[in-house]
């Protein structure tokens, strides 16, 4: 056992290092422009009005975790397995069952923290043109290996790991095709990541589904998006369990 778990480790570290070599990127030094309008410019692009108007979301990340997200109340569900978590995204409060069980003290708490991270995760990739204007984002421009103006954006504080930060890679119309990333949960500095498979809600928002980096996709899947969470899940509140 102890020689396959020494083994596994060498092949992961030969992947990282592979990774490193061939998929790093240098982070690029910021230049003279307005980064401001560039930024909005992307919104346009992906019609940010319209994901502004969209408070209910439903997907499935890339390992399968599904969210369904009242934007209005600021609410979560998180499904990953038998484990369903109801999370307020305000308070990080919530009920938590495994196996339609309910959890109690440290087991709640940890898979509470556990669905709130997820969330900060999932849903940044979900759209994270939304946070491009939020405190602690600091934004300017650079250039991308053709010379044309890319966002560089560094994130000093909120979420999980404050201090990553990402440059924007646009296409002609100014919609992301692809971001380059500088974080701490990813070895490789400067990895990148396409943006594709852009599927436009009920709402009328975009969404990229499709995310290339090296020789892997990754793919969210069944994404929906309405006015309202009765128009995504209609019956009984999902969220009732919250107020009990």
């Amino acid at each position: 056992m102890l020689r396959v778990g020494a083994a596994l480790a060498v092949v992961l570290l030969q992947l990282v290092l592979f990774g490193y070599l061939h998929f790093r990127n240098p982070l690029p030094a910021p230049v003279a422009g307005d980064a401001d309008a560039l930024a909005r410019r992307m919104v346009a692009a992906v019609d940010g009005p319209a994901w502004a108007r969209t408070q209910a979301v439903r997907w499935t990340f890339f390992d399968g975790a599904q969210h369904l997200w009242d934007r209005a109340r600021n609410l979560d569900r998180y499904t990953r397995g038998d484990v369903v978590v109801l999370l307020d995204l305000s308070t990080r409060r919530g009920v938590a069952t495994r196996a339609g069980v309910t959890l109690a003290g440290a087991a709640r708490d940890a898979a509470l923290d556990v669905a709130w991270k997820r969330w900060c995760n999932d849903a940044f990739w979900l759209n994270p043109l939304e946070k491009l204007f939020d405190e602690g984002v600091a934004r300017s421009i650079a250039r991308d290996d053709t010379g044309r103006d890319a966002l560089l954006l560094s994130y000093r504080s909120g979420g999980v790991t404050p201090g990553d930060r990402y440059l924007w890679i646009l296409d002609e119309g100014g919609r992301p095709r692809a971001w380059r990333m500088w974080v701490s949960v990813i070895p490789v500095p400067g990895l990148e990541a396409s943006w594709g498979g852009w599927q436009r809600l009920a709402t009328g928002a975009w969404v990229a589904t499709e995310h290339r980096m090296g020789p892997v996709t990754q793919r969210i899947r069944d994404v929906r998006g309405a006015d309202t969470l009765a128009q995504l899940a209609p019956g009984a509140d999902p969220f009732a369990a919250l107020s009990r």
